[in-house]
């Protein structure tokens, strides 16, 4: 029986349930194409910089039986000729391919941050963080660039083990966080001792060897600084002549299949569908994944692939292994009122990452089982929105 190849270009939450979810047909045969041996389950990586957890889980454990794993990174798609180009200088080629290629920290468009400041955003980058860390005494002076979730996460993680550090927020502490809960994380970081700075004069401007410089004039002293901030994605797609959006995320459509050929299909944090992305969390990404091997499913049952729906529930912050934020969210992910706090926002903090988890775990041994909270109204309503005040169609 001649199978059909699928070939996965990243193994992270969206391309392992992908990989998982394609099991279900025979006839289709798995590849995953992931630079690194192991899993990442990058909800941990704030953990392994404070030493409080190793963020790697076997590929055995999460990826299905039948998936081939190839440790090497693609450099260039051939969409005429169907092939990918590896690292290592082999090709693999494809009938179908999901481009999961994932995100990292965007290089940093400030002086001195490229060479002074230590981002977070891959297991590689936090475990040299985590080595510089242990190199430098507790009074050490250490600052946290970004007021998003893993900025604060990662300085209340390092300030309960004793740190000295200061959170610089660039605007608002938190901007997900319905305004009541906000208040609520300021108080669990005074309570750590991190002295957060928020306001629009926060915003870096310049980082050196031992300081960071503020759009308000000030100089901070700042021994180890770690950046959290912004938002990048690999340029393979770019790269590979496929277009993309101002961010390089791969152009969709709402089935999540490029705007370029219909036999590549993308995934999570590197897809725009529309060229409205979906805000970047592991739980958007196991549910494109899963939506984009539903896409593929279809296509090889020669049936319509359905446009992605998909409503978001909740958002959650750690502030280190004692306390959390668990913030309920409306279905077009904008927050309510309501929040659970300290040891009940931990708890679920906790259950959220392991889910994370479990849920390509359970993919992978029953393939198709993954649901998700569906929507039906909110996303239209963007698309039309965005439509309306946009002459440039997408696709």
């Amino acid at each position: 029986m001649k199978k059909t190849d699928v070939v996965v270009i990243g193994g992270g939450y969206a391309g392992v349930m992908a990989a998982n979810r394609l099991t279900q047909r025979d006839d289709v045969a798995v590849t995953v194409v992931n630079p690194r041996p192991v899993f990442v389950p990058r909800l941990r990586l704030h953990q392994l910089v404070g030493g409080t957890h190793d963020a790697v889980v076997d590929y055995r454990e999460v990826l299905a039986a039948g998936v081939r794993l190839v440790v090497d990174s693609a450099t260039r798609i051939d969409p005429a000729g169907r092939r990918v180009t590896l690292f290592d200088g082999g090709t693999i080629g494809y009938d179908y391919l999901i481009y999961a290629v994932g995100s990292g920290s965007a290089g940093p468009r400030v002086p001195g941050a490229d060479e002074f400041a230590y981002p977070i955003a891959t297991l590689e980058a936090a475990r040299r963080l985590r080595s510089v860390l242990e190199d430098k005494p507790s009074t050490a002076a250490v600052t946290v660039v970004g007021g998003g979730p893993t900025g604060i996460e990662t300085a209340a993680e390092l300030a309960e083990q004793g740190r000295i550090v200061t959170l610089i927020c660039g605007g608002v502490l938190g901007p997900y966080l319905h305004p009541r809960a906000r208040r609520t994380a300021r108080r669990y970081l005074a309570e750590l001792g991190v002295n957060a700075l928020e306001g629009p004069g926060t915003s870096v401007t310049a980082v050196t060897r031992d300081a960071v410089e503020l759009g308000d004039g000030r100089t901070m002293l700042s021994q180890v600084t770690i950046w959290t901030a912004g938002f990048g994605v690999p340029d393979l797609a770019d790269r590979s002549g496929l277009r993309t959006d101002a961010a390089g995320r791969l152009l969709t459509d709402e089935t999540l299949t490029s705007a370029d050929d219909d036999r590549i299909v993308a995934a999570g944090d590197s897809s725009a569908p529309s060229g409205l992305p979906f805000r970047m969390s592991a739980y958007a990404a196991g549910c494109l994944g899963a939506h984009a091997a539903d896409t593929v499913l279809k296509r090889l049952a020669a049936e319509q692939p359905k446009p992605i729906d998909l409503s978001f529930s909740a958002m959650c912050i750690s502030f280190g292994r004692r306390a959390g934020i668990f913030q309920i969210a409306h279905k077009n992910d904008t927050a309510m009122r309501l929040y659970f706090t300290g040891r009940a926002g931990k708890r679920l903090k906790e259950l959220s990452c392991a889910f994370s988890v479990k849920h390509l775990v359970t993919e992978a041994r029953k393939p198709g089982s993954h649901s998700w909270p569906k929507d039906g109204k909110h996303r239209p309503q963007l698309l039309r929105s965005h439509r309306g005040n946009t002459s440039a169609p997408v696709g």
